[in-house]
């Protein structure tokens, strides 16, 4: 099947086959037409490429490296490439998407930048680009997240942002969104609302995914230059999706390779702690966008959970939804214990601490690593570093 995808999607409507979209409040939708008039007539040009590209190699770190994982490819018996954006100034792949839209705002003339933030990576990765660039800048972030991530909150202190502690609700990434989105309608003429992942209404989900497409771009070369061939698999997690869409992205019509989006299932065998919208999900709108989301019978959305905060999300960016229905993007599931377990393998076996986000990517490719045999070549996005993710996992310590 000829999937002809790129250029095709989104569409003139924000859309991804039935996901997507511009569900948005009439007062936000003059906001939502000029960062979309802004993106198309600034991101293509070589202006703008020339300056981001150059903040990317000096500022970022890029390229990262592809790692071929020696040790943890002899026990899980197939090629194991790691895709180092741990490495990435902020230790995540975070970056890539707020430099880009840091400079989108500022060539757009805003006066102050705001963010939600859950793990709190892409709250420190918006915290860096406001001092790099001299933004005044507010995080939205959750007072579960507050508490479970204190590293990450005094980060973004120390560099100069604004905590906006969210007590609404679950207290986690989403009502951290609700409130974010409340800010940018009051304010909306000097803000710019820098969203860190491939949800919410359109432009949004094209936004965040052209700007992590550089995970793709760099894994397709080096991958060649190291194998002369394509890989058979790549995997990634998926809490909101942009470093699985920035991975992915540049190898869906190459049907050869294997795309795997890891969800976080969260306690074993309890459907009601869960942030596996992909799989458990059903269709609704959430945060401007018809996806996949966890919600009751009456269409209220669930309280999600997973131990890691970044996967901590009861939706998923509409592209992958929709490259799930066409088949194109195949779905795993890991635990809190199973992502603890792959935490603590490639910590011993690697010497590299994971995020407990990309940890559950590893998790699945522990579970199902009898697909591939010894010839077969797997790459997994490690999308960010594990230090952030210390204090949750001295918890559990003794059953590492």
């Amino acid at each position: 099947m000829n999937l002809e995808y790129y250029n095709k999607y989104p569409d003139e409507h924000g859309k991804f086959g039935k996901f997507g979209g511009m569900f948005t409040p009439e007062v936000l939708m003059p906001a939502a037409e000029e960062l979309e008039k802004a993106f198309n007539s600034l991101f293509y040009t070589d202006k703008f490429q020339k300056e981001l590209n150059l903040l990317l190699k000096d500022y970022a770190g890029r390229p990262t490296p592809l790692y071929y994982a020696k040790r943890l490819s002899e026990k899980l018996k197939c090629k194991i490439y790691l895709k180092r954006e741990d490495l990435l100034h902020g230790g995540a792949h975070k970056i890539n998407n707020t430099l880009g839209q840091a400079l989108l705002a500022k060539k757009m003339g805003k006066k102050r930048l705001i963010a939600e933030t859950g793990a709190g990576q892409h709250g420190f990765a918006t915290a860096i680009v406001g001092a790099f660039f001299g933004f005044p800048t507010e995080i939205y972030m959750g007072a579960e997240d507050v508490e479970r991530q204190k590293y990450n909150v005094l980060r973004m202190k120390l560099l100069g942002a604004k905590i906006r502690t969210v007590t609404s609700g679950s207290q986690t990434l989403k009502d951290a969104i609700n409130e974010a989105l409340r800010d940018w309608i009051t304010n909306v003429q000097t803000t710019y609302y820098l969203i860190g992942s491939v949800v919410g209404f359109h432009p949004y989900p094209l936004i965040v995914r052209e700007f992590q497409r550089i995970i793709g771009k760099e894994i397709k070369k080096q991958i060649l230059e190291k194998e002369n061939k394509l890989p058979n698999a790549i995997f990634a997690c998926i809490g909101g999706g942009s470093n699985a869409i920035g991975a992915f992205y540049d190898f869906i019509e190459d049907q050869s390779v294997d795309l795997y989006g890891v969800e976080a299932e969260g306690k074993k065998n309890d459907p009601n702690m869960t942030g596996a919208s992909l799989n458990l999900g059903t269709n609704g709108v959430f945060h401007g966008a018809h996806i996949k989301v966890l919600q009751d019978k009456y269409g209220q959305i669930k309280t999600s959970y997973s131990v890691s905060a970044g996967l901590d999300y009861p939706g998923v960016g509409p592209e992958h939804c929709f490259l799930k229905e066409i088949k194109r993007l195949k779905t795993g599931m890991a635990t809190d214990e199973e992502a603890l377990s792959a935490f603590n393998l490639l910590s011993k076996t690697e010497g590299i601490i994971p995020a407990l986000e990309p940890a559950h990517a590893l998790a699945y490719l522990v579970k199902i690593a009898d697909k591939f045999d010894k010839n077969d070549i797997v790459v997994l996005n490690l999308s960010g570093h594990g230090g952030k993710d210390l204090g949750i996992v001295q918890q559990f310590m003794g059953d590492l």
